[in-house]
């Protein structure tokens, strides 16, 4: 039996490919695979969907105490909510969090820190919580073990950007081109356009229309009126230039990132890593 196991192995090598092992072998190989999959993909996967709706339920608390927890009242409720759909958030995980909003969100706040990253790379984390001192210890401490630090200044290397996140196909069902989008935007008042590396899982990415902070309403009217279906709208902070990183530093600067995913009381993090 062990003799005829490694010929199998030697018949059927492991190749590894788009980052992951795959084995090419016999049938009886397949639950092998399956559960492969599930440890190695649907597991992260599912880890990291997790955390992002308990992101969104922090960031719909927040926006209920800043302006009220009537979305038809509370222009920035309103948009964080078109992001939990466009995130395929669970309905009754939205309303649930809206129904919560208001006596949850007397106790917490929504705060900005300053960093930098490896290789000088600015950093901006927006935190909500409820104890700012727990959550300050635990930034410095995540930043510390990656080679950043809080640093006063990184803010300077950021701008507040409207930015609605448009589906790459319109209300027809039709692919919306670069050339198409340009032209939208140019009518909508937006100042650039650009595919969103955020969402490596999606085939077709969606676009990013980016516009002033104040025009941020009219945008994304303006293009759901040109037929365009807006996924989401929302104020972010974003590089006005960006800095490269030599390689030792760019995989440092990774694992921070990640690292600061993982923290409970981030909401977001923005660099200026090119």
């Amino acid at each position: 039996m062990a003799a005829a196991g490694a010929l199998a192995r030697a018949r059927w090598p492991r190749l590894v490919a788009a980052g992951r092992p795959l084995h090419v072998g016999p049938a009886a190989w397949a639950g092998h695979n399956r559960w492969s999959k599930v440890r190695n993909v649907k597991g992260p996967r599912d880890a990291a969907r997790s955390r992002l709706f308990q992101r969104l339920g922090m960031m719909l608390r927040a926006a209920a105490k800043e302006g009220g927890p009537d979305p038809a009242l509370n222009a920035q409720l309103a948009n964080v909510v078109e992001q939990c759909r466009a995130k395929n958030m669970p309905k009754a995980s939205i309303e649930a969090a809206l129904r919560g909003a208001e006596k949850a969100s007397s106790s917490s706040s929504r705060l900005l820190y300053e960093a930098r990253g490896p290789g000088g790379a600015a950093l901006l984390l927006e935190v909500l919580t409820d104890n700012p001192r727990r959550s300050q210890q635990a930034v410095r401490l995540l930043l510390a073990r990656h080679g950043g630090a809080m640093a006063d200044g990184a803010r300077h290397s950021f701008e507040r950007k409207g930015v609605v996140r448009v589906a790459p196909r319109d209300r027809r069902g039709r692919p919306v081109s670069l050339e198409g989008a340009l032209e939208a935007a140019l009518d909508a008042g937006a100042q650039d356009v650009w595919e969103d590396e955020d969402e490596e899982d999606e085939e077709e990415p969606a676009l990013k229309f980016v516009c002033e902070a104040s025009a941020l309403g009219a945008v994304r009217e303006r293009l759901e009126a040109a037929g365009l279906l807006p996924l989401s709208a929302a104020l972010e902070y974003l590089p006005r230039d960006t800095v490269p990183l030599a390689a030792a530093a760019q995989e440092q600067a990774s694992r921070l990132l990640d690292a600061l995913s993982t923290c409970p009381d981030v909401v977001r993090v923005y660099d200026n890593i090119r």
